[in-house]
């Protein structure tokens, strides 16, 4: 008969799969928020929820992977230098936005007049 510690151990033992599949679900539900939302801002924040997944996937494969480099960390982190630039870039673009037509509805900004 197993002891409970040995059974908290086998039970709790995270793996790449279990990541992987953290990271689908973390993607799917950005993925459903960028097809349903309206506003500019939830937008981004699910643009941001798909980088975090991709994130999680560089570094579990970094983790998992027999060769002990930090490829998939260093990409990780270039990869957060890069969304948070894009985040600056799109709350900036959302100002402007809201400063000339009065809303940030993504369906009512349509047409790009100069």
């Amino acid at each position: 008969m197993m002891s409970f510690m040995e059974f908290f151990q086998l039970a709790t033992h995270v793996g790449l799969y279990h990541f992987l599949l953290f990271s689908a679900i973390l993607f799917a539900i950005g993925l459903f928020g960028l097809l349903t939302k309206k506003g500019l801002i939830p937008l981004l924040m699910c643009v941001e929820l798909m980088l975090n997944a991709v994130n999680i996937n560089l570094v579990a494969f970094n983790h998992y992977m027999p060769v002990p480099d930090y490829t998939g960390q260093l990409m990780a982190i270039f990869s957060v230098a890069v969304a948070a630039s894009e985040v600056a870039v799109g709350v900036a673009l959302a100002f402007r936005i809201y400063h000339d037509r009065g809303t940030v509805n993504v369906d009512e900004l349509k047409e790009m007049k100069g």
